[in-house]
Parts: structure tokens; sequence; C-alpha cells
């Protein structure tokens, strides 16, 4: 009963946070659809292309969303399609194949868009999923190159998401046809991705204002005793305000959770003391935001949780005067970095800013010596990664001279995460045994903290815009959570 009231009184104390403002942006059109179709075919000039949508789920216990590239080149949003572009000297010419249902199933599952609907719902002409096949066949004739966008989930994991329905058919039809040679098409298809459109930009925007309005409810949870009131709170405001879903599995650790970078579990008890990542975030018809904030369980940071709190925020400030159009995207994290190694040197939790160790897995000390600084050892991962139509999509600048771009949507998220843990799967060298033996009680001082601050930016003709828009101060967070009700138990 403690529970059902606690979280109903921070439900209620969420809803005052802002006047609720139902979603006003549309999704992408169809217009929107044809002319990446056509940005693509000016890439090809001539070709074949053959992408594969989602399959339909083989349980009733999600929705389905489309995959972030073919809703991308089709806005489509239902399950068991492909579609194919024919492109002749840059003009393209497209079909979509659906899978309709029987009348049955539909009474279940709704109907399916059917290739007299599709010309007017999509732009594109529609066949039977049934025809693909031979459609293919008749374009192996022609001589043009092919392409093909592999229906991966996302983009971050397609080397691991090989066994697709999608890829093995195209596998398949390439052993039928050894003499075509099928180029991976979604290089092409993610460099399109990488600018925002206006419309993208507008949608992102509202994604991370839905978001915002979330971590606010979350800090303001009357005295939650577990992760998931407080994952409750943010996922019941991202759903009132609109979005379709989380844009990532919601994480929300507490104490040594909050040093575990993907801790999605959610279900460990928070405590006064504690500290709490949540890296929650939402998505509005298709386009992801991406938010971290750390916050005291009991309303106010203790000494130590104060001093590493702000030196992951100066990281972010340094960072954010770097992410400028034109500038590069490396002097932006490398500032954020140097930010950190001062300050982890100055509170004694590494040896100098320049000192190393011997990592416990294989990197190259010799050529590339930032890996096996000490002060990586507690910040452990980049803080830039693009916004859209997934959670980590692409940016337009790419390798080490990558620059900020107008049309670019982003996170800039620096962490420190400190725990004995980290220690402990050092190998024992000496280097390491007089690491330890200098920093150890300094990491006890600082045991289980972890801290991240998660910001989303665009770029537009006027420069930086941040376009994450709830607390990270120290004292705004604290400010916030004094207003939280208190629940007797």
């Amino acid at each position: 009963m403690r529970l059902q009231s606690a979280f109903l009184v921070s439900l209620a104390l969420a809803c005052t946070t802002a006047a609720f403002e139902p979603t006003v942006s549309n999704a992408q059109t169809p217009a929107d659809a044809a002319k990446r179709r056509d940005a693509l075919a000016e890439k090809i000039d001539s070709g074949v292309v053959i992408a594969f949508g989602g399959r339909a789920l083989v349980h009733d216990f999600s929705t389905f969303f489309q995959l972030p590239s073919f809703r991308y080149l089709t806005e489509f949003n239902e399950p068991d399609a492909a579609l194919v572009i024919v492109v002749r000297d840059k003009k393209p010419t497209s079909t979509l194949f659906v899978t309709a249902l029987d009348a049955r199933t539909a009474f279940y599952y709704g109907r399916r868009t059917d290739s007299t609907g599709s010309q007017q719902a999509y732009g594109l002409p529609a066949r039977s999923f049934a025809a693909l096949n031979g459609v293919l066949d008749s374009l192996a004739k022609t001589g043009l190159p092919w392409f093909t966008v592999p229906d991966v989930e996302t983009a971050d994991f397609a080397r691991s998401d090989s066994l697709t329905r999608g890829q093995q058919a195209v596998k398949a039809f390439g052993q039928k046809y050894p003499s075509l040679q099928i180029k991976n098409g979604m290089p092409m298809v993610l460099q399109l991705r990488a600018k925002k459109t206006d419309a993208e930009l507008a949608l992102i925007r509202q994604a991370a204002q839905i978001s915002a309005e979330g971590h606010r409810a979350a800090m303001l949870t009357a005295n939650p005793l577990h992760e998931f009131e407080l994952r409750a709170a943010l996922e019941f405001e991202f759903t009132r305000r609109g979005a379709e879903r989380p844009a990532y599995g919601s994480i929300v650790g507490a104490g040594i959770n909050g040093t575990q970078l993907h801790y999605m579990k959610d279900g460990d008890p928070v405590k006064p003391g504690d500290l709490v990542v949540m890296d929650a975030a939402a998505e509005l018809k298709g386009y992801a935001a991406d938010i971290t904030r750390t916050i005291p369980v009991s309303g106010t940071f203790t000494p130590a949780q104060r001093q590493v709190y702000q030196l992951v925020r100066d990281a972010q400030t340094i960072a954010e005067k770097f992410s400028q159009p034109g500038l590069s995207v490396r002097a932006a994290a490398d500032s954020s970095v140097a930010v950190r190694a001062r300050g982890l040197a100055a509170l004694g939790l590494i040896e100098s800013t320049e000192a190393s160790f011997d990592p416990p897995w294989a990197v190259n000390c010799t050529t590339n010596p930032a890996p096996c600084k000490q002060s990586n050892l507690w910040m452990i991962h980049g803080i830039t990664h693009g916004l859209g139509l997934e959670v980590h999509d692409p940016m337009q600048g790419t390798g080490p001279n990558a620059t900020f771009q107008e049309g670019d949507a982003f996170t800039i998220e620096p962490g420190i995460y400190i725990s004995t843990r980290a220690l402990d799967v050092l190998p024992d060298t000496p280097k390491n045994r007089a690491f330890i033996a200098k920093v150890r009680a300094t990491v006890l001082k600082y045991q289980n903290t972890g801290v991240r601050v998660e910001d989303d930016y665009v770029i537009t003709s006027k420069g930086l815009e941040r376009i994450s828009m709830v607390p990270r101060e120290i004292d705004e967070i604290e400010a916030l959570m004094k207003r939280r009700a208190r629940v007797q138990p």
C-alpha cells in the first residue's frame, strides 16, 4: 500500500511540472520518403535496391515498430514488407511488396495496407509479397548493379544481427545468381540519415521535451524505495505526453548499479545516501531522445558526491563550448577528457593526468596510449553520438577529422564511475600494484559513485542549441527535489 500511495502522489506532482500539451508535430510524410529515395538514387546513379522491413512479431507482448532505415525510405509502418527501387540515370522507380492478412486474423490485429491502398497512403505502388521473387529474378537479367539495405534492428549490432530474413534471402539470391555483385547500400542510407531536416529536428525536439518532463517527474517522486518506482515515473510521463515508447531500455541504477553503463533490471532498492543514474528517454513518431540525470535519493548530494558531480558537469560544459559548427568532434571529446583527468588527479583517484596502467584486455598502449591512462579506468565511454531514428544515429562527420555540421542532432554525455570493481579486474603487475596501493583508500571514499549527465543538442544556422531542458546543476536538482511530497509508510 505504501508503494501505491507514493507512486500516485509522485504522478500527481509530475502532472504539475509543466502544463500538458498534446503532441502537435506530424510524422514524416510519403513525400518526405520520396525525397529520400530520390537522394539515394542520386548516389547510386543506376542499380537495383532491395530492402526488407521488419517481421511480424511472434508474440502478443509488444507492438510492432518498423526498422529505422526501411521507415526512412518508405514511412511504411507495417510488418512483412519489402521495397524494390530500380534506378536508371538517377531516376528511381519504387515498388512496395506487402503481405495481406486473412480476414479472421485481421479481426485480431487489424487490416493491413493492400496493393490498392498503398499508392494513396504511401505514394508507392504495391504488389503482393508473393510476387517478390519473380520480380527479382527478372531484374537479375538487367545487368544493373545491386544494393541491399540489411534489415537489422539497429546499426549498433549490425554485425551480430546477420540471420535476418532479408539478409538470408539476399544471400540465397546471390548464390542463385553468382555473377551478380550485391553491395551493402546501408552506408549510403546512413549518410542520408545523418543530416536531419527541419521536420526531423522538430520531432527530435519534441521527443527531448517529453523526456525532460519524465526526468522532472522522477525527481519529484516521493521517497522511492526501489529503482522501478523512478522508472515508472519516467515512463508514465513519456506515455502521458504522447510518446510511442521508451527510446531504449530505461536505465535506473542506484548505488553500485549506477556504475554499470547499461544496467536495465531496475529492480533493486534505493537507499538514502545513494546516487541514482537515470538514463531514459522517449521515442516520438520514430525519433529518439536520450537524456541522463544523476540524482541523490535523499534529495541532497553529499560533499563527496558534489565533487564528482561537478567534475562531470564541468566536463560537459567545456565540451559544449567546442561543439559548434565547423569545430572538431574529437576536440570536444578531448576537452571533456582533459577536464575530468585533471579533476580525478586532484581528487587522488589517479596518480597524474599522464599516469598509465596495465589494462586487463588487449589494447595498443604504444601507438595509442590514451586507452591505457589511469583516468580512463573511471570514464569508460565516449561523450557524443547522433540522435534520430535510432538512439545512436549517424552524424554527418565521421572519422578522426569529423566536424559538427548544421543538421546534426547529438548528445554530450560525460561520466565518471568509481568502484573497487574496476581495481579488482586489473592484472597483477608491478605498475598496477603501485597504482592500486596509492588510490584504493580514495576509491573507498567515493565507492559506488556513478555520475553521468547527458543532454541533447542540435546544430542550426545559429549554432549549438540544447533541447533537453531539465535541471542539471546541483542546486537546481536539490531545489526541485525539495518539492517532493513525503508519504508516510
